[in-house]
């Protein structure tokens, strides 16, 4: 087993290192570049367009608005890649995994507004509002929908299944944490079986609610959870604050390999910052722009903007606590480090009762992740087919996910989520090179709107040469003199 782990972790860095990162790194550069930095001179729209009203769905109730769009895909994102995944960064890359986090996450900010632009262009109705992602771009956009179905099957063996193996892993080690330090000897094979189950039951009775359900639920937890998780984190960072200027240098000297801290040298600061950095913000996965489709908006433009806000407030924001935590409580760096390092330095800090707030929001932060990655493969299962038999099928692949992920090998599940996360990305990064022209028309017209005074509001007809969209109706024409006036 050691040597297939070693064997799987080895091809990882390969295809990450000369595949998956230049490619995104390439594809998000163009972006910000024709966009003249996009995800900056618009950061005004950003905040606003969170506020705006959706309006109500086909079925009289009220749509998915921008900030509940945002909410779901908050909720994936938000998750233990921000607590664990940050001590797994620093743990193998040392703390110059910050320091690519931070870079790539600003670049690629640029990936995360086009496809989710994208995603409103090329959305399509249902009953309950609006349904869209990167397989319905890669159909309508692109006229390939084989390649849609074979990004839809990758989705779906990444998020239900091995992100939600990640995430209740995450959980029940640090349930495990939590009891040994309040004086026990941590989690029995019974008991860590027993608080997966739980895990998975919890997971189930939201799924099995719809994803209505599911939008609402991650819409009052993710702010909550957000909040708790920083004001904590500032605390300990305030009162560790005369070690922060030595953790800023550990993160730049060992980013470009002037020191080696752990054993971490600049090719894995790298890879593993890289790695970790699109595990967290997903940004140019294909992931958030399933949620952002779903969003009611006037412009394609206002939901590219706010998901690209998503990877900043991910990773500028809470992974960035979570690494300065890690960094102003002396760790031990390297292969003998804790799988968490946060809860280590919290513990170390504000005492063993801090230890039990961290679980709770390792729970809650797991919660939402497996509510949001369930989210994005019922948005996939239904692209390859609408029999509910299927729908089925996949809430019972995210419970079952949830449980064995609690109790397998924290090395074996990381390793299987970088595999797939690395396939997902690469197709949706072929498609957003595809549709490069698309995104610069479309944002071309929001420009022009905002230029004129106007509130921009996007149809069909506005633009001339996108093919294969499917709402953004016109407004319909006033029959008689009296409606004109």
């Amino acid at each position: 087993m050691v040597d297939l782990l070693d064997q799987i972790n080895a091809v990882n860095d390969v295809f990450w290192l000369y595949i998956v990162i230049p490619l995104l790194a390439l594809t998000s550069l163009a972006y910000l570049f024709a966009t003249k930095g996009v995800q900056f001179r618009l950061l005004g729209p950003m905040f606003r367009g969170l506020r705006e009203d959706p309006g109500q769905a086909m079925d009289g109730r009220r749509a998915t608005s921008a900030f509940g769009a945002f909410a779901v895909s908050s909720a994936a994102r938000v998750g233990t890649g921000n607590i664990v995944g940050v001590s797994g960064a620093i743990a193998a890359g040392g703390p110059g995994a910050v320091f690519w986090m931070w870079i790539l996450s600003v670049v690629v900010a640029a990936s995360a507004f086009a496809e989710s632009t994208l995603a409103q262009v090329y959305k399509t109705r249902h009953p309950q509002g609006f349904k869209g992602g990167p397989a319905y771009y890669m159909k309508f956009g692109m006229n390939k929908a084989w390649m849609g179905g074979l990004f839809a099957i990758v989705l779906i063996l990444t998020y239900p299944l091995t992100f939600n193996m990640v995430q209740a892993n995450t959980f029940v080690g640090a349930v495990d944490t939590s009891a040994r330090d309040a004086g026990g000897e941590g989690l029995s094979t019974p008991v860590s079986v027993a608080v997966a189950l739980g895990l998975a039951a919890l997971v189930g009775v939201v799924v099995y609610g719809g994803l209505r359900r599911i939008a609402h639920t991650a819409g009052l937890l993710v702010p909550v959870m957000a909040a708790i998780y920083f004001v904590i984190g500032t605390i300990v960072v305030a009162m560790n604050f005369a070690s922060i200027p030595g953790a800023l240098a550990d993160i730049v000297g060992s980013a470009f390999g002037w020191r080696e801290i752990g054993g971490a040298t600049l090719g894995t600061a790298f890879i593993v910052g890289a790695q970790r950095g699109m595990f967290s913000n997903e940004a140019g996965m294909g992931s958030a722009p399933n949620a952002g489709a779903t969003a009611s908006v006037t412009h394609p433009v206002k939901q590219g903007l706010t998901q690209a806000f998503g990877v900043y407030f991910d990773t500028l924001l809470l992974c960035t606590i979570s690494a300065m935590i890690i960094l102003t409580t002396n760790p031990a760096f390297g292969d003998a480090a804790p799988d968490n390092m946060v809860a280590t330095g919290v513990g170390d800090t504000l005492g063993s009762w801090a230890l039990q707030v961290v679980a709770l929001i390792l729970l809650l932060f797991t919660f939402t992740s497996c509510l949001g990655n369930y989210y994005y493969g019922e948005a996939n299962i239904k692209f390859v087919t609408e029999k509910p038999a299927a729908t089925h099928a996949m809430r019972i692949l995210v419970i079952v996910g949830a449980f064995v992920g609690g109790i397998a090998a924290f090395d074996t599940v990381w390793g299987l989520a970088n595999i797939t996360m690395g396939l997902m990305a690469v197709i949706n990064l072929i498609a957003l090179i595809a549709l490069f022209g698309v995104v610069l028309k479309v944002l071309a017209d929001y420009d022009a709107q905002r230029r004129a005074g106007a509130d921009p509001v996007f149809t069909r007809d506005r633009v001339s040469g996108i093919r294969g969209v499917q709402v953004w109706e016109p407004e319909p024409e006033p029959e008689n003199a009296a409606e004109r006036a």
